[in-house]
């Protein structure tokens, strides 16, 4: 562990610490982004049950495997500690992020967001973006109603980001 105390910044979720593997302290970790490959090249996570709880530990050592993450962390050094490390959450910072490519957003980017319909007129925001077997769905705020869109381009015709709104083609039929 890098400090004892919970870091003040802005944290996002980039993994799941499923379990303890071998003797010696190393974790199993479901990376949950689109970029599984950096968690070869961090050197920094944070780690905690939700983002407030969360702490700074050094990685000592990385491998992927199988679509897994399996590191070791310095001070968590046998399977007791990173036992105890097991069902919690992996962050990193804001500034740690990956520039993504054209057309694409980190969720967090999408929350909050001005929905407007196929006239341009406003008539919500996002609330979240939901993980659905098929594709994401927009949660939406829409009056007191949540309404949910598919995040597919036969529903979704524009969204920026830096004019902070998407455009919801055909709204009325999720109504």
């Amino acid at each position: 562990m890098l400090r004892g105390e919970p870091v003040s910044e802005e944290l996002y979720l980039a993994g799941k610490i499923l379990k303890p593997k071998g003797l010696r302290g190393e974790v199993k970790i479901l990376p949950v982004t689109d970029f599984p490959e950096s968690f070869l090249e961090r050197r920094r996570f944070h780690i905690g049950s939700t983002t407030g709880d969360a702490k700074p530990f050094e990685v000592l050592r990385a491998v992927m495997r199988e679509g897994f993450a399996y590191l070791l962390f310095r001070g968590v050094d046998d399977r007791d500690k990173a036992g105890s490390l097991a069902g919690k959450s992996v962050y990193v910072t804001g500034e740690e992020l990956r520039p993504l490519r054209p057309g694409r957003a980190y969720l967090h980017e999408l929350r909050g967001l001005k929905v407007l319909d196929g006239s341009r007129k406003e008539i919500g925001r996002v609330l979240d973006v939901l993980e659905m077997p098929a594709h994401e769905v927009y949660e939406i705020e829409y009056g007191a109603r949540k309404v949910l869109v598919p995040a597919i381009e036969e529903f979704i015709d524009e969204v920026d980001i830096s004019r902070g709104y998407l455009v919801v083609r055909r709204f009325e039929e999720f109504l």
